[in-house]
């Protein structure tokens, strides 16, 4: 019980991370399908910082500062997929799909420069980097949690708070509702939609780091986050792009991810099915769940439509 716990608390936190941050970027008016290459951006980041600061630097800053950067470097990554769509007026599902396929062969590619770089020719073609998590990482009694989980509930209330108490997250719905509305206002359409693309890339980049860290002690960054970014998204829609819901539907799909990692340690393991099955479970779970939601889906009504000031 206590291990299904705690690997769904992991999941858990890392999809609603990442589908808090596609949320705000829908709720702007910009789908943002790069959620995938963000979280591997965000997680290369956070990764690089550890394994070159690690030891020479106090343990909680080490932490803080791995923290902060990973949401940094998703937030920068995330600014092309606002050029593309806001500025550029480019379609946003192609930008998303070509950053997703940019991140990933770029985390190869730095990471490989990095081992190569070294004194050692230890792994020096390789894309994995090894690291400690230690510092990342409690116990409460027989549970296991780790820094994120504290995170995760932050920011999932503050999230709450922006979007429905405050009139700046008016102004972010509006500009994913009614463009023209809000334009006519004065409500800045374009930088508010570069504000939610921003806030996505910050969780999103900080969503990848947190999946990435507590979980293993040695990342191969050609596998990327194994497709966390695509479900975070069946995530989101499934929680009606709000914050309480997409927390819900977050550990509704970790317990089926969670399955794969627990299967040989309960009564599962006697059905000698493969790990790959439980593995798929998730991705399974969300088109069936979808198949039969997605026409009672409220999206915002201006997502995905390039807003042209001179076409009110």
């Amino acid at each position: 019980m206590f291990l299904l716990l705690k690997y769904t608390l992991l999941y858990a936190i890392v999809l609603m991370l990442v589908a808090l941050g596609g949320m705000f970027s829908e709720r702007s008016g910009v789908i943002n399908i790069a959620l995938e290459g963000i979280m591997a951006i965000g997680g290369l980041a956070g990764v690089l910082f550890l394994v070159i600061f690690q030891g020479t630097m106090p343990a909680g800053a080490v932490v803080v500062l791995s923290i902060v950067i990973s949401g940094v470097a998703g937030m920068i990554y995330a600014l092309l997929l606002g050029f593309s769509a806001i500025t550029l007026k480019a379609d946003q599902t192609i930008g998303g799909t070509a950053l997703n396929m940019l991140a990933t062969a770029a985390a190869i590619v730095i990471v490989k420069s990095y081992n190569n770089s070294l004194p050692t020719s230890n792994g020096a073609s390789s894309a994995k980097l090894t690291y400690s998590n230690a510092d990342f990482i409690y116990n409460a009694g027989p549970l296991t949690y780790n820094i994120f989980l504290i995170i995760g509930i932050i920011l999932l209330i503050i999230s709450y708070v922006f979007l429905f108490k405050t009139k700046y997250g008016l102004r972010l719905r509006a500009c994913g509702e009614h463009p023209q509305a809000a334009d006519s206002v004065g409500i800045n359409v374009y930088q508010w939609r570069y504000i939610g693309v921003m806030i996505s890339g910050f969780l999103g980049g900080l969503g990848g780091f947190a999946y990435i860290v507590p979980s293993v002690s040695t990342w191969n960054f050609e596998v990327g986050v194994t497709g966390f970014g695509f479900l975070a998204l069946a995530v989101m829609i499934f929680g009606q792009w709000k914050p309480f819901r997409i927390a819900g539907a977050a550990v509704f799909f970790a317990i089926f991810k969670s399955l794969a990692n627990i299967a040989d340690a309960t009564f599962l393991s006697n059905l000698h099915l493969s790990k790959n099955i439980y593995d798929m479970m998730p991705f399974i779970a969300s088109m069936i769940i979808l198949a039969f939601t997605s026409k009672n889906s409220q999206a915002p009504k201006a997502e995905g439509i390039p807003y042209d000031k001179g076409a009110r």
